[in-house]
């Protein structure tokens, strides 16, 4: 039985956000290991590609993803967000604003899925606002304040 492209993308995205947790808590060493964590969790070549792509992407552009969730998730620091919330958030903000290929309802529906999977009740709902203030902010044009986005 082989997996469908959705169930593929899912799981890609579970990785990333697992990925991104991994350097968000090692930093930048982790990349060394990215390619072997990446191999020893999928043996499907589409779920790898796009779970490395999806990782150094959102990584090369953190400080863009950051300032925009900053921007929406109004009254909350950053760095009081668990590091399993600001990867989610961080690699659905990598989605939202450089892939076009995905819906950006597609983004916030995968990231709330993940956020009930993988962290506490109350974050999917607060993913779900966070996220959705990043697409309005994006699809009306605004950059994030005081950010040379590079595309």
């Amino acid at each position: 039985m082989t997996a469908r492209s959705g169930d593929k993308r899912t799981r890609a995205r579970e990785l990333a956000m697992q990925s991104l947790y991994q350097l968000d808590v090692q930093g930048d060493d982790f990349l060394d290991c990215l390619a072997m964590f990446l191999r020893e969790n999928s043996d499907n070549e589409t779920v790898y590609n796009l779970a490395e792509r999806w990782t150094r992407g959102a990584w090369n552009n953190l400080v863009m993803c950051d300032r925009l969730i900053a921007e929406a998730a109004i009254r909350w620091e950053l760095s009081r967000l668990s590091s399993v919330d600001r990867s989610i958030l961080r690699l659905s903000v990598y989605q939202l604003r450089y892939c076009d290929d995905i819906p950006g309802k597609v983004v916030i529906n995968e990231a709330i899925e993940i956020a009930k999977k993988y962290s506490n009740r109350e974050s999917p709902r607060f993913v779900n606002g966070v996220l959705d203030a990043v697409l309005k902010r994006l699809q009306s044009g605004q950059r994030p304040q005081g950010c040379e986005v590079n595309g």
